[in-house]
Order: C-alpha cells, then structure tokens, then sequence
C-alpha cells in the first residue's frame, strides 16, 4: 500500500527516521493490548500534560483512529492515524499525521513489542519521515521528548493493567 502524498514513506531510510526504545515491566501481550484495544489506547497515548478527544477510533488493518490531542496551553492538535499492519502480539505500524486526506507531513510509525525471559517487554517506536528535512522538524518540534514522555504513560498505564 503505497501514499500519493509520501511515495517515500514506501522505502525505509535511516536519514530519514526517529527511534525510540523502552523496557515496560509487563508481559508483551498486555502491552500489545494498551496499543491495540481501542478502550485502552486513548486513556495513555499522548506526551505528559497532554489530552486526547477520540471522534473515530477503529483498531484494525484499514482502519482510522481520529483524535486531538489537546496541549496543557488549550492548544488543539488534530490527529489522524490509519493502522497498516497489525501482528498480534509483536508489530503494529500506522501512519500517521493530522486529520485531513493527503496529508504531506504524514509519517510512517512501526512500533515492535518483544518480550524479554524476564517477562518484561522491550517496546520500540520508529517513525518514518518523508524527508530529512521533515525529520529534522519532528525533531525540533520536540517528537523524540515527547515520545518518550508517551512511553512514560504507556508503562504507568500498563502498571495498573497487571494489578
């Protein structure tokens, strides 16, 4: 499947990407739930400080997750993301931009979900730029801070899944 608005986003490139890692004290398969089950997903993702307003949210190949995200200032972020490729319990990949059709700033976001002997799981974020430029934007915009402050969320929210 391939995006008119972002032919790049077909072709991986390391100039081109963000990563982000974190170890989560919980089993794979609960983690793959925070992301996956549309009641849990809403209630963590987002940078800290941050709320979400979900108008659509349809966890499946194909299908659109339409939110804001609202900053601690009262600033509105429109958001669209389409799930591409969901592989219970180790993959899911979107893309990802704001709520509009042919978005040019729309990024590519794998996320992979390994579970370590210690039951822990190892979560990794990339996100795929369309260009450099457009990465090094991400970048200055605060997207590697404020992915981290979301995994931050991820593992709280997933702590009080396991009580």
């Amino acid at each position: 499947m391939t995006n008119a608005a972002n032919p790049a986003l077909s072709q991986w490139s390391l100039d081109r990407e963000i990563v982000m890692s974190r170890v989560i004290d919980a089993p794979c398969d609960l983690v793959f739930e925070a992301w996956s089950d549309p009641k849990h997903l809403p209630q963590w993702f987002g940078p800290k400080g941050f709320k979400l307003e979900t108008f659509e949210i349809d966890v499946r190949v194909g299908g659109v997750w339409r939110f804001n995200m609202i900053g601690p200032d009262g600033t509105v972020y429109p958001n669209r993301m389409r799930f591409r490729r969901i592989e219970r319990p180790s993959l899911m990949e979107m893309d990802h931009g704001v709520d509009q059709d042919e978005d040019p700033g729309m990024f590519r976001f794998t996320v992979t979900f390994a579970e370590q002997s210690n039951g822990k799981t190892v979560l990794m974020m990339r996100q795929l730029a369309s260009s450099t430029a457009q990465r090094d934007g991400m970048i200055g915009f605060g997207a590697v801070e404020y992915g981290y402050q979301t995994l931050d969320k991820l593992a709280a929210y997933v702590g009080g899944m396991k009580k």
